[in-house]
C-alpha cells in the first residue's frame, strides 16, 4: 500500500475553476489538499477514505484520538451522516452555512472513516460558508474531512503563505483565496449537552440560552488537547510590557511590536490573532508576550487559543 504522505512539491494557485478542478481530482485520488474556509485554511480529504484521512493525519502529524470536522454542502448533507434532534435543527437553521460545528451522534452506515471520529460514537460536522471549500464540495460530491492545514500543535493558518510554512512538502495543493475572515476555528457544540466543547465566532450568547462551556476532560471534538495552536516559542499571557527578548502583541492601550487591535475590538483582534502569533514567530525574539484580552464575547475564543498556545 503506498505512503499516505509521499514527499511533494507543494503548488499554490489561485481561486478559480481551474485549482477547484485539480483540487477535486486529487482527492477523488486519494490526496489531499489545503483550502480555505470562513474560519481557517483547512486541509480536506474525502471523510469515506480512510487512507486519504491517514494522508491528513500524516501530513499534520496529528495524535489518531483527536478526531476529524466533516464538511457537508448542505444540511441535507449533514443529516444522513449524523442524527440531528430539535436543539440540532434549531441551530442549523440558525447559524449555517458558518462557523458552528455541531457534534452529533453518527448514523449507523454513514460510510465515514473510523479515523474521522477517532472512534467515537459521535460525529463533528458543519457546513462551511466560504466560496472555495463549497466550491470544493460540489465538486468532489463527498463529506470532506478537513482540520486546519499546519502541522499539529502549531499554530493556525490564516493566509495560504502560512500553510506553505508549515506543511511544505507534505501537501500537493494549496488553493489560495487570501486571508480568511473569522481568523479563528469554529466553535464546536454538542446541542444535546448544551456544550460547548470549543469557543469560536459564534459565542454562548448568540447560541442561546443555557450554553455552557464543557468541563470535562476526555477529547469529545478537535481542538481540545491543552497544548495547540502553538509556536515554536514559548507564550507569556496578561503582558502589560515586553521583557528583554520578547516580541509583545499588544491590545488596546498596550501598544507592542505589534497589535491585535488598537481600539480594543476583540472582533478585530480574533481574525487577526493568528496572523500576529506568525508574525511573532517568525520574529528574531526569544519570546512571545501578549496583552491581556477581554473574556468577553468572542474574547473568550481568543484567550482559549492563546490559553493552549502558552502550554509548554
Amino acid at each position: 500500500m503506498p505512503s499516505p504522505n509521499p514527499p511533494f512539491v507543494t503548488r499554490t494557485l489561485p481561486y478559480g475553476t481551474a485549482a477547484i478542478a485539480e483540487a477535486a481530482a486529487l482527492i477523488a485520488g486519494g490526496g489531499c489538499v489545503a483550502v480555505p474556509t470562513e474560519t481557517v485554511y483547512g486541509l480536506a480529504a474525502d471523510a469515506t477514505d480512510s487512507l486519504a484521512v491517514a494522508g491528513i493525519y500524516a501530513a499534520k502529524g496529528r495524535p489518531s484520538f483527536n478526531p476529524l470536522i466533516v464538511h457537508v454542502a448542505d444540511v441535507a448533507g449533514a443529516r444522513a451522516l449524523a442524527a440531528f434532534d430539535d436543539e440540532a435543527e434549531r441551530l442549523a437553521a440558525a447559524f449555517w452555512p458558518g462557523p458552528l460545528t455541531m457534534v452529533l451522534p453518527v448514523r449507523e452506515g454513514s460510510g465515514v472513516a473510523g479515523l474521522v471520529t477517532a472512534g467515537l460514537p459521535t460525529i463533528a460536522i458543519r457546513v462551511p460558508a466560504h466560496r472555495a471549500m463549497r466550491a470544493l464540495l460540489a465538486a468532489c460530491g463527498r463529506p470532506l474531512a478537513a482540520p486546519s492545514a499546519n502541522a499539529s500543535g502549531g499554530i493556525s493558518p490564516t493566509r495560504a503563505a502560512h500553510v506553505v510554512a508549515s506543511l511544505g512538502g507534505r501537501v500537493a495543493l494549496v488553493i489560495d483565496d487570501g486571508a480568511t475572515q473569522a481568523g479563528l476555528e469554529s466553535t464546536i457544540v454538542a446541542p444535546g449537552a448544551r456544550s460547548i466543547l470549543r469557543p469560536g465566532p459564534v459565542t454562548a450568547a448568540m447560541l442561546g440560552e443555557g450554553y455552557a462551556a464543557y468541563a470535562g476532560d476526555a477529547i469529545t471534538a478537535p481542538g481540545q488537547l491543552s497544548s495547540h495552536y502553538a509556536p515554536s516559542k514559548p507564550v507569556r499571557l496578561g503582558a502589560s510590557e515586553a521583557r528583554a527578548g520578547e516580541w509583545l502583541i499588544g491590545f488596546g492601550p498596550v501598544a507592542g511590536d505589534d497589535t491585535l487591535s488598537a481600539t480594543g475590538d476583540v472582533v478585530e483582534a480574533a481574525a487577526g490573532l493568528f496572523e500576529a502569533l506568525h508574525r511573532a514567530d517568525a520574529s528574531d525574539a526569544a519570546g512571545i508576550a501578549v496583552a491581556p484580552v477581554p473574556d468577553e464575547g468572542v474574547g473568550v475564543a481568543i484567550n482559549d487559543r492563546l490559553g493552549r498556545a502558552a502550554v509548554r
